[in-house]
């Protein structure tokens, strides 16, 4: 499948006016880290156009945060191993008071 071009947050998809700056923006962060433990923040710009005035909201840019480091850098992540736990099942039926 082919990648979509980027497109640039601060053109109107109306009439293609550029727009300096968002009326207003906000953060949103994801609350799953991505396989190397890292968490997304999106920062989100609401427009209108000065020209037309059609308004508008989009993702102005979006950032990485945290994460194992050494595991990015050998693209693999690190497999944790608990403790583990066994029972016998004849032990379960005797009932101790």
């Amino acid at each position: 499948m082919p990648r979509r071009k980027k497109k640039d947050p601060f053109i109107c998809p109306s009439c293609g006016t550029r727009v300096n700056e968002p009326v207003k923006t906000w953060t949103i962060v994801s609350p799953i880290p991505d396989k190397y433990g890292r968490i997304t923040v999106t920062i989100m710009g609401s427009f209108q156009c000065p020209n037309c005035g059609a308004k508008w909201k989009d993702s102005i840019k979006k950032i990485k945060t945290g994460g194992d480091e050494e595991a990015m850098r050998e693209g693999e992540e690190k497999k944790e191993e608990g403790t583990i736990i066994e029972i016998d099942l004849s032990d379960l039926d005797e009932i101790e008071l």
